[in-house]
């Protein structure tokens, strides 16, 4: 059992009594340097730095530690609030360790800023890319990001300015819970003359100032994706999702992916969202990392190859989309077969030859066959009239396994 103890920035003197009595009996102490220095020399204690990278050398470091002696370890706070004490559980099991949190950092933000925890989403930058946060941008909407070090809240301002929210403002609470507590508020737009100085500890009060507005619901307009036309539409990627379903924690396969919307969009529905998408040429598979990360959801994975071959080794998807390519051999039943239990799919086709294959694949299987056609308004000369975009065929189909198995349904 490995006990995780949480601590403030206001140092060792703050912990409770039981929790420096966890921390002076422990055989081991595993730490940050930082967290480490803080704590009184103990006689034949062995102490262990974090290796760096922290990731991929923690299964070597826990395999060196004894299994009959106690140990501890010091962590930022609430180590579940994007800390080390979710990070070990995912490695060692929940009933392997025990959480001992302090105050964390984000209640010490609410507390200053008077926000409810209701009223405001929490990001975590940590090891992570700050373009996570336009995802949560909307006028009025408050956000607490959590800083990667003092360089996070200029990043986040630049963010802000190129988002349109310019005016949106900012405090940067640092060191919180310490003697040297600091708080600076300004507007995003202003940020350049004194977010470089934040302290290496900080998180960012978001008060969004902005008239962009782009939503979680499926449907996003064209142009807020960069494409060279080969983008699957707003009213038929709205149409798409509703089938696609999205729900949180699910991965979904976005087969000829195009721009990336229907993979972008699935993972704006939910932060817990995942997706691959898979595109042929390098070109777009670049636009598509380019779209995902201008739109909030930098972690979307971008495979350069073509379907079927692609798809191999790819994580099992709960929803797989069909943009492109379905008429290539082994595509769609790649795809049929790869789906987990209870999971999704939806194809589209403009052509002929796709509409036939879909045809089939209704006939075997089921599901629902539909013909969408989208008519804009455009002008006639000095009139208004109507201009249709090429019909598209859909087939959607839920696989009739039973889903009680499958993680993201």
């Amino acid at each position: 059992m490995i006990v995780v103890v949480g601590i403030g920035a206001g140092g060792w003197d703050e912990i409770p009594v039981r929790h420096q009595q966890l921390v002076l009996e422990s055989a081991v102490l595993l730490g940050g340097k930082r967290h480490l220095d803080l704590v009184p020399d103990v006689p034949g204690q062995r102490r262990e730095p974090w290796p760096s990278p922290l990731r991929e050398g923690l299964p070597a470091l826990l395999e060196s530690l004894p299994d009959d002696a106690p140990v501890v370890v010091l962590a930022s706070g609430d180590p579940l609030v994007s800390g080390i004490g979710t990070t070990l559980i995912s490695l060692l099991g929940r009933k392997n360790v025990r959480i001992e949190p302090a105050v964390s950092s984000v209640a010490l933000a609410r507390a200053r800023m008077g926000w409810p925890a209701e009223s405001c989403a929490v990001v975590s930058l940590v090891g992570r890319d700050v373009s996570l946060v336009a995802r949560e941008l909307a006028p009025g909407r408050r956000i607490l990001a959590l800083s990667a070090d003092g360089s996070t809240p200029a990043a986040i301002a630049n963010l802000l300015v190129t988002a349109g929210f310019g005016g949106s403002m900012m405090t940067v609470l640092g060191d919180l819970g310490a003697e040297t507590e600091s708080a600076h508020t300004g507007t995003a737009s202003t940020a350049s003359t004194w977010a470089g100085e934040s302290p290496r500890l900080n998180i960012v009060a978001i008060e969004c100032v902005g008239t962009t507005l782009l939503g979680w619901a499926a449907g996003l307009p064209d142009d807020a994706f960069e494409n060279d036309g080969q983008l699957t539409k707003r009213d038929l990627r709205a149409s798409a999702l509703a089938r696609l379903a999205p729900t949180p924690g699910a991965h979904l396969w976005d087969v000829g992916a195009g721009a990336g919307s229907v993979g972008i969009e699935w993972m704006r529905a939910h932060p817990s969202c995942t997706s691959t998408a898979v595109e042929a040429s390098p070109e777009r598979a670049a636009r598509i990392a380019r779209n995902a990360t201008r739109l909030g959801v930098p972690g979307l994975t971008v495979v350069q190859g073509r379907a079927p071959d692609a798809l191999r080794d790819l994580p099992a998807p709960d929803a797989i989309f069909i943009g492109g390519g379905a008429t290539r051999p082994g595509v769609l039943d790649t795809c049929l077969a790869a789906l987990r239990p209870g999971g999704r799919l939806v194809v589209h086709g403009v052509t002929l030859e796709t509409e036939q294959l879909l045809a089939t694949a209704y006939q075997q299987h089921g599901g629902e066959l539909t013909r969408i056609a989208v008519e804009t308004s455009a002008p006639i000369g000095t009139f208004t009239g109507w201009t249709p975009a090429r019909t598209v065929t859909q087939w959607s189909f839920v696989d009739p396994t039973s889903s009680s198995s499958s993680a993201g349904v």
